[in-house]
């Protein structure tokens, strides 16, 4: 009763909740799909928060619109609930592509993502050019997002205040780039798809750097870690509080 119960308000957010659908030109000339939130209302001389979320393998495609399935509607009912007017930014990943360096395996660090670069290329531009406050970018992903959520943080750690990786592995060797970053990395601890072990060993590199980094394990969980994570108003409300 209570994954079906955190089913439907993600549905709800999702339905009530849907960010425009944008197209963004990268320097290499490729184009990235990506849908985009803004406060209904900007004050006049006020910074506001941007959330970069990267959604899972399963959302891949080029309809601009699922990559919204899991966790947006979500994050933007929080930040209404919570009074706190936000920017977010989805990027939908073509389907056969994937966030991280690497893809699957991050640690190959030959083969890097450069759709990966081109998002926060439109981070960097959307900064520059929209009301946000620079002290206070964000970026969670699940599963595939996870990992890219990681790779992210390796290629650019200076843009984020903080980061929630979800059920999604990395390069521990990369921690060492963003160990002073608050982390908060959540996983079930029964998921066969991406073995809770990757987070754990970032989290343990981390810690071992001297990170405050926080690591939750769903017990009993599978893959689907996110649905919780997403529901929880604290954990949203964790993230805003963090800032550079």
């Amino acid at each position: 009763m209570k994954y079906l119960c955190l089913l439907f308000l993600t549905l709800a957010c999702a339905a009530a909740i849907e960010p425009e659908a944008k197209t963004f030109k990268a320097p290499d000339d490729s184009e990235v799909l990506y849908r985009y939130a803004a406060p209904a209302k900007l004050e006049s001389g006020k910074k506001y928060p941007l959330v970069l979320f990267l959604h899972g393998a399963g959302e891949r495609g080029n309809d601009n619109k699922a990559q919204i399935k899991h966790g947006v509607g979500a994050i933007l009912k929080h930040a209404e609930e919570l009074n706190q007017p936000i920017f977010l930014i989805a990027p939908q990943c073509p389907k056969d592509g994937w966030w991280a360096d690497g893809g699957k395996r991050p640690t190959r660090a030959n083969e890097p993502s450069k759709l990966l670069d081109n998002v926060l290329n439109l981070v960097e531009e959307t900064i520059k050019q929209q009301a946000v406050d620079p002290k206070r970018v964000y970026i969670t992903g699940l599963s595939m997002g996870g990992m890219g959520t990681w790779s992210a943080l390796s290629k650019d750690p200076d843009i984020f205040a903080a980061a929630i990786p979800i059920c999604g592995n990395g390069n521990p060797a990369t921690v060492k780039d963003f160990k002073k970053l608050p982390v908060w990395i959540f996983h079930g601890d029964a998921d066969n798809v991406v073995k809770p072990e990757g987070s754990q060993i970032m989290f343990d590199a981390l810690k071992k750097a001297g990170s405050d980094a926080k690591l939750t394990l769903y017990p009993g969980v599978g893959h689907d870690s996110w649905t919780q994570t997403y529901a929880d108003i604290e954990v949203i409300r964790w993230l805003f509080a963090q800032s550079k």
